[in-house]
């Protein structure tokens, strides 16, 4: 995953160190549909728990991309050990340029 942004906070920058943050981002109270045209038009594939995303990936497809993390309330670290697990997958998912959401549980 070259970009992603996310709602959720972890230490990812070894991997993914072109990522960022809704929260860094200034965008924390933003609607959803805008948090989409930022990722879209920054070419970032969205990461979260929301599943308005993996909607909105099914209804208007990508970019961007969304990784639905499908795993529940989990601590951040958890959260971080998922995406760390899944990385190569993560990379071909970025590669794919027919698939619009891909679930981790």
């Amino acid at each position: 995953m070259s970009r992603g942004v996310s709602r959720k906070r972890g230490q990812l920058a070894d991997i993914f160190p072109e990522s960022n943050q809704i929260r860094l981002l200034g965008m924390e109270e933003a609607e959803d549909r805008a948090i989409w045209e930022y990722a879209k038009a920054n070419d970032f594939i969205l990461v979260s728990q929301d599943a308005d995303f993996a909607d909105m990936a099914t209804l208007f497809g990508p970019p961007p991309k969304v990784i639905w993390l499908r795993c529940g309330n989990q601590p951040t670290s958890a959260i971080e050990q998922r995406r760390r697990d899944h990385a190569e997958a993560i990379d071909a998912f970025e590669l794919d340029e027919v698939a619009a959401c891909w679930e981790i549980y």
